[in-house]
């Protein structure tokens, strides 16, 4: 079992590597990597290149460690008794399985996709160590152990928000996923956009990373706002030669709120375009 990419999926060489070696170690892997480079979309393509079904688990703020395994439903058993419900008599109507236990039990080895883990509290990865680490938990309502039938491949993304524990990174194989070079990126836009002109490329790569290099960013344009931007320009029909103009009353570039997603970067922008202005009037 090993995974090479898809054909919808660009994946680095040291990627495909961490992958899997994960999958060789049986431990969880942690992706971390700025917004939009592709990790939750990874796991997707593992499950589709490795032909296993994929069981998602979105982390919130609120999330519990607990909910994971299963939830126990103590108010609604006890407003069943109270009405002489016969149900009462069986616990197990009272409990509902989480994502691991439904990986646990898939009848088939799965990918179980962990998204975002660091949007949790801190206390979440470490409740969650020795149900990662053993592939079982106990059960105290009904007494009983569900322990994994085929150990399921589990990926768990993170933004880098908060750092997570050390017990818990101990436990697992970590990859950071780099910012795509020009020349990785262009394989990707190339699956997205195969009739994609070069030369809008080229000009729309050197916006695209200019705008990521200016100092004082406070959000950086992700893989995803590329490929929006470029849909975008081909739909209203911008060619390189537009972007390519150097008028200092358009520094900000056409269609840039595909790039630029809060005021404080426009803002920044627009004093770039006024100081390029003024440099420019006074050259004359």
């Amino acid at each position: 079992m090993k995974f090479e990419g898809t054909k919808s999926y660009i994946a680095t060489e040291d990627l495909k590597v961490a992958v899997n070696a994960a999958i060789t170690l049986e431990r969880p892997i942690i992706v971390k990597g700025e917004p939009g480079t592709g990790k939750t979309m990874l796991a997707h393509e593992v499950a589709s290149s490795l032909g296993l079904n994929i069981i998602t688990w979105h982390i919130k703020s609120t999330t519990k460690a607990q909910q994971g395994l299963y939830e126990y439903d103590a108010v609604s058993r006890l407003r069943d008794s109270q009405l002489g419900d016969k149900k009462v008599s069986d616990i197990s109507n009272y409990i509902s399985k989480g994502k691991l236990w439904e990986a646990f039990e898939s009848p088939e080895r799965s990918i179980l996709l962990i998204d975002e883990i660091d949007k949790a509290d801190i206390e979440f990865p470490n409740d969650l160590l020795l149900e990662l680490d053993k592939m079982e938990f106990f059960v105290y309502e009904t007494g009983k152990t569900i322990k994994a039938k085929d150990r399921p491949i589990v990926i768990i993304t993170s933004n880098n928000e908060k750092e997570l524990p050390d017990a818990f990174l101990r436990r697992c194989f970590f990859h950071y996923i780099k910012f795509p070079d020009m020349d990785t990126m262009e394989k990707i836009v190339q699956v997205h956009f195969p009739d994609i002109k070069k030369n809008l490329i080229r000009e729309a790569f050197k916006i695209f990373y200019d705008i990521r290099d200016v100092p004082g960013v406070k959000k950086k344009p992700s893989t995803s706002e590329l490929i929006d931007w470029l849909k975008l320009l081909m739909t209203d029909d911008i060619d390189a030669k537009t972007l390519m103009e150097k008028d200092p009353n358009k520094l900000i570039p056409p269609l840039h709120g595909a790039l630029l997603k809060n005021e404080q970067d426009v803002h920044l922008f627009e004093r770039l375009a006024f100081i390029s202005r003024r440099e420019n009037d006074n050259s004359d």
